[in-house]
């Protein structure tokens, strides 16, 4: 994105400094909270979901993994300062001064949306984190620590690294599913699987 159309946006996005303070604390609600749907998902999903949502699970969760080790050598070897680092803006949110670019609180969500939406049986649930991301770019920007270009990077790396562990599932996810995540799941989860109380 040019940087002139980036700097436009972000003016147009970010919140003026007499803001409500009511929108101030839902953004921030939604830019720091909302993001733990993604493990609770996780962690729900494999507990009470069966083969059907645990592999689309998996997949998503080592497509999220190697984006956001994607994420950091982006920001290791081209860092891109936040908004309060150059300084422009207002900024309502604390952050320490780390690469912005891309966002990985978009990485995350967005990577898990995209790959779960490869899956005829967990689409439905991918539809609505891709649009509980859309909230959640917009809150991070209109805080002020987070430029457009950073959810426009996220949108673009979530796409690729979802595509390429979708293609490679066959042998990339599949093997490790059946033969570590699984014995690894029943090995822990033994007394409750016992009692019914998470799926097998």
């Amino acid at each position: 994105m040019e940087n002139t159309l980036n700097l436009a946006l972000f003016a147009w996005l970010n919140a003026a400094p007499d803001s409500d303070p009511r929108l101030l604390w839902m953004a921030e609600l939604l830019a720091v909270y909302l993001i733990w749907m993604v493990p609770a998902l996780l962690v729900v999903g494999w507990l009470r979901g069966s083969e059907r949502l645990k592999r689309p699970l998996l997949e998503a969760f080592v497509a999220t993994l190697l984006a956001l080790a994607a994420s950091w050598l982006v920001g290791h070897l081209w860092p891109s300062p936040r908004p309060f680092m150059v300084p422009v803006g207002q900024t309502f949110l604390e952050h320490a001064p780390t690469p912005a670019f891309p966002s990985n609180h978009a990485t995350i969500m967005l990577t898990m949306a995209f790959s779960l939406l490869l899956h005829a049986g967990t689409r439905r649930i991918g539809r609505y984190l891709l649009l509980l991301a859309i909230p959640v770019a917009w809150a991070r920007v209109f805080l002020g620590v987070h430029f457009p270009q950073d959810m426009f990077g996220a949108l673009l790396l979530a796409a690729v690294m979802a595509s390429l562990v979708g293609v490679s599932r066959t042998w990339l996810i599949l093997p490790f599913y059946h033969h570590v995540a699984m014995r690894l799941y029943r090995l822990l989860f033994a007394p409750l699987i016992r009692r019914g109380w998470v799926e097998r």
